[in-house]
């Protein structure tokens, strides 16, 4: 099934990002500096403000799911030890749910990884910034958008 973005969701993302850079790669790291210093409650606020950025109409369509904030993401047994999330989507996209999902199904889960968002910022802007594409992708999941249309639209 082919997934559009959903009503209200801007298309392209604020920001002077480089289009050919993926989005948390390496390369983005900040090198020698280390990590953004933003305390936790400050990166909190950053991940409550992108929420309170989703436009109500579409804010009001999302089903079951729960938004959390962790350090770091531990690579799953088998999966390159070297994995690096800046969020991740656990759940059943809306475009996938049947009429028997609500039974009893726990929410679909959005974390956001505070450490190597901080690693590849320079700035509190910066953070402010990734966090809120960060978001925005991730609810894009939710609503069934693959990581590549999510690319295509420049929110990787």
């Amino acid at each position: 099934m082919t997934a559009f973005l959903p009503p209200g969701l801007p298309i392209v993302p604020d920001g002077d990002d480089d289009p050919g850079q993926q989005h948390g790669s390496p390369d983005a790291v900040r090198g020698d500096q280390g990590p953004f210093p933003m305390s936790e409650s400050d990166f909190e606020a950053a991940v409550s403000d992108a929420l309170d950025r989703i436009p109500a109409e579409l804010a009001k369509t999302m089903n079951n799911v729960a938004v959390f904030i962790e350090d770091d993401y531990t690579p799953e047994p088998g999966e390159d030890p070297d994995t690096v999330l800046l969020g991740l989507y656990e759940g059943v996209p809306l475009t996938e749910r049947d009429s028997w999902w609500d039974a009893g199904s726990l929410p679909d889960r959005i974390t956001i990884f505070r450490q190597p968002i901080l690693e590849i910022c320079a700035s509190r802007q910066d953070v402010i910034e990734e966090v809120t594409v960060t978001v925005v992708h991730e609810i894009a999941h939710h609503f069934g958008i693959s990581d590549e249309r999510l690319h295509e639209l420049g929110w990787g």
